[in-house]
């Protein structure tokens, strides 16, 4: 039962950390918590679910295409929402992504309902051994994919001029400004990064729960929490806060009660903050005055 419960909550955290990511990408470059970050996952089912079912297509090229057109909403967002507003405090900006929130909340519940739909099952749903545990097929379909996200995102971020733009931007946006990096862009390609990160999250998720307005906003709430358990700051930081959040609500749940499984994120953030107030893996301190 343990080896069950431990992979279990390998594959949540998998799940939870790409939202992790995604806020902290966000919150790097914009200083404010992405609200939407749930909804932009939200759609990416919605549409994945749309494309296989209403146009035949495959499930690869209808999760590449979904990919596509929530990267394309990231940067609506950033354009239209985010940047005529971007000198304004955080309190602010946290308002217009809780506006983002509702609206594609009301605008998914008008177009398709707010019944629960099922998403096609793309993976033989029987369970299979692993390491010595049973575990399901699409649990280690997710993982596998959440590890070529991690990969490729490293890579992004080390190799590529656009990728170490955004780290200077993180560090200094002033100094990068003066530098000639075009911050408006990296910003824009942030909330694009962010489309990308949560449209995987939604289409990776779907199979195993369920496609409606509200499916991602637990998933939103777990990934903002692992985001401020590694120090919100730090990409790192926010994967291993989700992978231990994911592992520690499923033995909660399989020891305690399902009824324990929200509770423990919570009370791992308390704790954390308490003695380390930066996160588990913090940085250097940062205060606007």
């Amino acid at each position: 039962m343990l080896g069950q419960l431990l992979m279990s909550g390998l594959a949540a955290g998998s799940l939870y950390a790409l939202t992790a990511v995604a806020v902290v990408v966000v919150f790097r470059n914009t200083r404010t918590i992405n609200l939407a970050q749930g909804d932009f996952a939200m759609m990416g089912a919605f549409l994945a679910l749309i494309f296989i079912k209403s146009l035949g297509l495959s499930y690869l090229f209808a999760l590449g295409l979904s990919v596509v057109c929530i990267m394309a909403l990231g940067v609506l967002t950033e354009r239209l929402v985010m940047r005529p507003i971007a000198d304004s405090g955080w309190l602010t900006l946290f308002t217009a992504t809780l506006g983002v929130y509702y609206i594609l909340h009301g605008v998914s519940g008008w177009l398709w309902g707010r019944d629960t739909k099922a998403f096609p099952v793309t993976f033989d749903p029987t369970p299979i051994h692993f390491l010595g545990t049973v575990v399901s097929e699409g649990h280690l379909i997710n993982m596998a994919w959440v590890t070529a996200i991690g990969a490729l995102l490293y890579s992004f971020f080390r190799y590529t001029k656009q990728g170490i733009a955004m780290r200077a931007v993180t560090d200094d946006p002033e100094t990068a400004q003066l530098m000639g990096i075009p911050v408006r862009f990296i910003v824009m390609l942030t909330w694009a990064m962010a489309g990308f990160l949560g449209a995987f999250a939604g289409i990776l998720a779907a199979p195993i729960i369920y496609v409606a307005p509200e499916m991602m906003d637990e998933v939103l709430i777990k990934g903002y929490v692992a985001a401020v358990f590694g120090g919100l700051y730090s990409i790192p930081g926010a994967i291993l806060g989700a992978i231990l959040i994911g592992v520690a609500e499923n033995l909660a749940g399989g020891y305690l009660g399902a009824h324990f499984k929200t509770a423990i994120a919570f009370v791992m953030i308390v704790i954390l903050l308490a003695f380390r107030p930066q996160g588990l893996i913090g940085i250097q301190k940062r205060r606007e005055v």
